[in-house]
């Protein structure tokens, strides 16, 4: 609970001590629900009430492709990125059945495919270009391209609050984008990038020792970058950096945001660099069994709710995390209390 208390400010004690009295009043000992009880206090907090609700809650996988893939850092073709995206369209991806599990909404976003979706089955439209530029030898979008995806993200959240959403996942889609998180995570932590690569979509040994390679030229190429926005522009995919504008936003809109794994984290180390209060609104839903992720969470001093050895992408950290969240907030709300229940509280 401390972690949370460095976000009171004196005024804000008297919230946070009823929050507090509450919890530890429920017929259980001292924090017998461990991590729930910090999830039920952050989110009574969030609200700023003693009995919060999770209302509507929604999931946006956004989708984009990397000029970077080119420089084959990745198992799979570029093709993959517009087929699972019509595979979320048609509602066969693990995100699809564990949102449908658990009453979660869903939301697919075009934000950079290399393809054209026709017919009955399409995703939302923000596409900013079909794929970013090969960051081998340019940034991967211009300036334009990145404000452009950061109003994107930000419109996607405001439309889930317009439904009267008040908590939102994030998710995502992109062959080579295990490659650009890395070389954005490496950029802003100061960590060697060799540490930030991981297997991604399952590369073998010889493919692992060509995608380090052709990362360390890539940051090699453009040198030392500290400004979070300039490592997005530079790195970054049209579907991180959307995500990372939706992430701005729901932290503006007040809402709880779940984060999922190496990519999703690693928008969100954008987006914290850029606010650095968002990390109050913030629940890391998962440690991804990707190898940066595990360094990453380490930096941001983040303990994930699971670790289930995924490493999937899509959101599904976020899904499968998600009925946790809401027992936290069932036991605040329904639990009686040692006075209620006329159980004696040593």
């Amino acid at each position: 609970m401390a972690d949370m208390l460095v976000y009171l400010s004196v005024t804000d004690m008297d919230i946070a001590t009823a929050l507090r009295r509450k919890i530890d009043s429920k017929t259980k000992p001292l924090g017998a629900l461990g991590i729930l009880e910090k999830i039920a206090f952050q989110v009574g907090y969030i609200q700023q009430t003693l009995t919060p609700q999770l209302n509507r809650p929604e999931l946006i996988v956004f989708a984009g492709d990397h000029g970077l893939a080119q420089n084959g850092v990745s198992a799979y073709p570029q093709e993959v990125t517009g087929q699972m995206v019509m595979n979320f369209l048609r509602g066969g991806a693990a995100i699809n059945v564990f949102c449908r599990q658990h009453g979660i909404g869903l939301k697919i976003v075009d934000a950079g495919v290399a393809m054209d979706f026709t017919g009955s089955w399409r995703p939302v439209h923000a596409k900013v270009g079909y794929g970013t530029r090969n960051c081998i030898d340019q940034a991967a979008m211009t300036v334009e391209e990145l404000q452009q995806c950061l109003q994107y993200g930000r419109e996607s959240v405001r439309e889930c609050v317009a439904k009267g959403s008040n908590v939102v996942g994030f998710g995502e889609m992109g062959i080579g984008n295990t490659s650009s998180a890395a070389l954005i995570m490496s950029a802003l932590t100061g960590i060697g990038i060799e540490a930030c690569v991981g297997r991604g979509t399952g590369v073998n040994d010889e493919q692992l020792r060509n995608k380090v390679a052709v990362l360390q030229k890539i940051m090699a190429f453009h040198g030392t970058i500290h400004d979070p926005m300039k490592v997005l522009q530079t790195y970054g995919g049209f579907e991180i950096a959307q995500m990372c504008g939706a992430m701005l936003e729901a932290y503006e809109q007040n809402m709880l945001i779940l984060v999922d794994g190496f990519i999703a984290t690693t928008a969100f180390l954008v987006a914290g660099k850029l606010s650095a209060d968002i990390r109050s609104n913030a629940v890391f839903c998962h440690r991804s069994d990707e190898k940066g992720h595990h360094l990453l969470l380490e930096y941001l001093s983040a303990e994930p709710l699971l670790n289930l050895g995924m490493r999937l992408g899509e959101g599904t950290g976020c899904a499968v995390a998600y009925p946790l969240i809401e027992s936290a907030v069932r036991f605040l709300n329904e639990m009686a209390s040692f006075e209620s229940a006329g159980v004696s509280n040593i």
